[in-house]
């Protein structure tokens, strides 16, 4: 985190005010707290900026960025999300609306609002969010909204028609941030299990979102607490967490457990991703010096064997499981999701599902891009690896599970 990094993303956002705090937390925001702190009280140096202060526990050093939004506006990533048949009573379904406005004035328009989505049903602009009434998820022909994207006079039928463009805006869908520990201490402990490498993060972040409750650790990992996970602080035993992210195996740690989520991925990306981690840190990437070093074999020969191992133990010894693939949440997120929740036996809330939706990558695609095409894996490593993969499926379809997804399996 730096002064610069923060205030340019909040800019993109089209906040007016930036604030950071315990030196690598970014907040943005359009109104000033209430009570002015101390100038001393903001005595954390910035992670990612030696010499410059990111505000103190509990205390945020601010910035107004007028400046900013001028030159940020011009940036603003505005995504076409497709033509699609406006919803009945639309006047009460978008909170906001304009006449008389273009498709840039009411992109423009709605992100000064702050609000994700634009909707443009000829010359009205509506500003909203996904809705049950309005999911985004049966788009239209293309030409049904072309009358209004080229500004061409159609014929009166179908200009009385329920059709609209819609926009996604830079503004995030804040429905679903909100979080909280348990209002009343579980005494049921659920674990959500994986090898490392396998999308554990990932997976509490959609979980948090969701749900509105915070996710507990095993484990306490700075990183994750600064980046809002504040279950981390809390003893996996605290019954103030939703479920408790856990690496571990062994027939005494998964028994301390009532029931399982057990995620599991592809033991290659599952590798590359954990090794990634190692060298790069939560959002970077190994180098081609470290691909080539004798720490790549090391680590494959060690840790191959653990992905195997893991989801070994907990068929064996959970108590109470769901098997959630990786690859299988990527292409049906808020199906799987939905199973995830009615195993927890939360209440869904479908407007925070949609909201998950929007948010579902959260602040965890690791930047720039990726390691060079050189493939790591030798051929007596794809051997070793693939006899895990038959092992692992084999022991799911004993315990009358869907076995692994057909593209782990060896070719």
């Amino acid at each position: 985190m730096t002064l610069s990094h923060c205030q340019d993303a909040c800019a993109e956002r089209t906040y007016l005010y930036a604030g950071l705090a315990y030196g690598s937390e970014c907040y943005c925001g359009n109104y000033l707290p209430l009570n002015r702190a101390k100038e001393k009280e903001c005595n954390n140096e910035c992670k990612g900026e030696k010499g410059s202060v990111c505000g103190g526990v509990s205390r945020l050093s601010v910035f107004r960025l007028d400046n900013l939004q001028a030159s940020a506006k011009q940036r603003r990533n505005v995504t076409y999300r497709g033509c699609f048949r406006a919803p009945e009573n639309v006047t009460r379904i978008f909170p906001v609306s304009f006449a008389n406005l273009t498709v840039e004035m009411c992109s423009e328009f709605c992100s000064d609002k702050e609000y994700p989505l634009a909707i443009v049903k000829w010359s009205e602009c509506f500003c909203g969010y996904p809705t049950v009434q309005f999911n985004l998820y049966e788009p239209l022909d293309e030409s049904l909204c072309a009358g209004y994207l080229n500004g061409t006079n159609e014929s009166e039928a179908l200009r009385e028609e329920n059709y609209c463009s819609v926009y996604q805006t830079p503004v995030q869908d804040t429905r679903c941030t909100d979080r909280k520990f348990l209002p009343i201490k579980s005494k049921v402990f659920i674990a959500l299990s994986s090898f490392p490498g396998a999308g554990n993060t990932w997976v509490r972040h959609l979980i948090e979102h969701a749900t509105g409750y915070y996710t507990g650790s095993y484990y306490f990992d700075g990183t994750l607490y600064n980046k809002g996970f504040k279950g981390e602080k809390d003893h996996w035993r605290s019954g103030r967490t939703i479920c408790v992210k856990t690496h571990e195996s062994g027939k005494r740690e998964i028994e301390m457990y009532d029931s399982s989520i057990l995620l599991i991925r592809n033991p290659y990306k599952a590798l590359i991703a954990e090794f990634n981690r190692k060298c790069g840190g939560h959002l970077g990437y190994a180098t081609e010096r470290h691909w080539k070093s004798r720490e790549w074999p090391e680590f494959v020969n060690s840790y191959a064997s653990w992905w195997a191992s893991h989801a070994l133990d907990w068929l064996q010894y959970g108590k109470k499981l769901l098997v959630v693939h990786y690859e299988d949440l990527k292409m049906d997120l808020i199906g799987k999701l939905r199973e995830m929740l009615a195993f927890l036996k939360v209440h869904i809330n479908e407007d925070r599902l949609l909201c998950v939706e929007n948010n579902k990558d959260g602040n965890f695609k690791r930047i720039g891009s990726s390691q060079s095409s050189l493939e790591p894996f030798t051929q007596e490593m794809k051997n070793v690896i693939d006899g895990y993969i038959r092992t692992v499926d084999k022991a799911l379809k004993a315990r009358n599970f869907t076995g692994l997804p057909g593209e782990y399996m060896p070719r």
